[in-house]
């Protein structure tokens, strides 16, 4: 997807290029008054870029308030089915929100995309994945095939009784983050895919069983477990750690409002 990565600040513009070092095509656009290299363009108002490239570009990261973001494009956008993909983050990293276009437009991967390589929290609201209640932590050999993946996430899922149409995500640890085997798998069952950092497993409070052959291994207490617990709100285990064919696999199930 070509995008554009948009900021106001100095310390947006470290976000901005940690994205861009990450991303197959984008570009960085920061305000004049921020002190930026040649390869970054320039701009003095965040509305006149918005009107000036929005159809240029297939999706758009802003970091910036998200009010500043609503204001930016709202003279713009038309429709669900010709909008670019829209994603806000905070100054800080926090958050990576879809915006706009969330299922058509592609935001909703792109908030994914931008919390992967951030490791901040992607935020979506589309009704269609916000019903969505379990998770899918997997852990895996390095260079592990996509079919023996999906086959381990199938086995789990039925064990567990469920149905991976209620599946929001796959998750695994950030060292993970580049497993050809894991991309393909969550592209052929087209359930995103988050890594959670290894940082966060390892200063995790929450309750997991701890493998001494992942600890020696990749230096983590386990990832199956506790991606899949980190990886959501309100979580909890409902299919603690289970191995296929060399592939672990854990479920956790959100709790969320309407459901009780």
């Amino acid at each position: 997807m070509k995008t554009a990565i948009i900021t106001l600040s100095q310390k947006g513009l470290v976000l901005a290029e940690k994205l861009k070092g990450s991303m197959a095509s984008a570009d960085v656009f920061a305000h004049s008054d921020v002190a930026a290299g040649s390869s970054v363009c320039s701009f003095d108002r965040v509305l006149a870029l918005t009107d000036r490239i929005f159809t240029v570009y297939e999706g758009f990261i802003y970091i910036m308030p998200a009010g500043v973001v609503v204001r930016a494009i709202v003279r713009q956008a038309r429709s669900k089915l010709a909008d670019p993909a829209v994603v806000a983050i905070d100054v800080g990293g926090r958050f990576a929100v879809s915006l706009l276009s969330g299922h058509e437009g592609g935001a909703n991967d792109l908030a994914i995309e931008a919390a992967n390589i951030l490791d901040a929290e992607p935020v979506i609201s589309t009704t269609t994945e916000a019903e969505k209640t379990f998770i899918v932590g997997i852990g895996c050999r390095k260079d592990a095939k996509s079919g023996d993946i999906i086959e381990a996430i199938k086995q789990g899922a039925g064990d567990a009784g469920i149905d991976l149409r209620d599946v929001r995500l796959l998750a695994s640890a950030d060292i993970k983050s580049s497993e050809a085997g894991l991309l393909e798998a969550s592209r052929i069952l087209n359930i995103p895919i988050r890594f959670i950092g290894s940082d966060q497993i390892r200063n995790s409070g929450r309750g997991f069983k701890c493998s001494q052959f992942v600890q020696e291994k990749v230096n983590l207490p386990a990832v199956a477990q506790p991606a899949a617990l980190l990886a959501g709100i309100r979580t909890r285990i409902v299919l603690p750690r289970a191995v296929y064919n060399h592939v672990t696999v854990a479920i956790a199930k959100e709790s969320c409002l309407w459901s009780g």
